[in-house]
């Protein structure tokens, strides 16, 4: 649309801006208008509703999000890829609430099967643990372990949900060692407590 310059690019990413200083749950097709002093209708020749919004910020955070982590652990192993991965993680997480959140949605199947970001993360996240020799079912068990274990930490810490004045930062690299320890040394089945 000529009037305000407005693209699907442009749009996605003032929202994905808006999300960071709002919060995801918070961006509105009417928020986003506001924010380009036009009305909400100008909007849906770029994009269906505010589903097909939160997706394109999911898109594009994840392809971000990739672009932080590929970066930091490229040529790493072990405990120094897990830590510079484990950094890249927070960093992008703290610095862009918003876009973060999003990263964190339910996507189509077939849009995220369509879609690099998504992809690219888990390839480095499967690398990074195949440097520890875990194979499947454990590759994916190890998977849900650091994506719980970081999401969890930096949503305390987004939420300020550390109260205890021990240093955050050094809680983190406590944490990340803690989890190298475990990774190497991952139960086998028969130490594996049945359900």
């Amino acid at each position: 649309m000529a009037r305000a310059g407005l693209t699907a690019d442009r749009v996605v990413t003032a929202a994905a801006d808006l999300a960071d200083e709002i919060g995801l749950e918070n961006v509105t097709l009417s928020a986003l208008a506001r924010g380009f002093g036009v009305k909400d209708a100008s909007l849906y020749s770029h994009v269906r509703n505010v589903a097909d919004l939160r997706a394109r910020i999911a898109l594009r955070a994840t392809g971000e999000f990739a672009d932080l982590i590929g970066p930091a652990v490229a040529g790493r192993s072990g405990k120094d890829a897990l830590a510079a991965f484990a950094d890249a993680y927070r960093r992008f997480a703290l610095a862009h609430p918003g876009r973060y959140a999003a990263t964190n949605l339910q996507l189509d199947p077939a849009l995220a099967a369509e879609a690099q970001g998504p992809r690219r993360i888990a390839e480095y996240t499967y690398a990074l643990l195949r440097g520890y020799d875990l194979a499947e079912p454990d590759l994916t068990d190890a998977v849900r372990l650091l994506r719980s274990t970081f999401h969890g930490y930096v949503s305390l810490e987004l939420s300020e949900g550390f109260g205890h004045p021990r240093d955050i930062q050094t809680s983190w690299h406590r944490s990340v060692d803690a989890l190298h320890v475990l990774l190497e040394h991952w139960p086998t089945p028969e130490r594996t407590t049945p359900a």
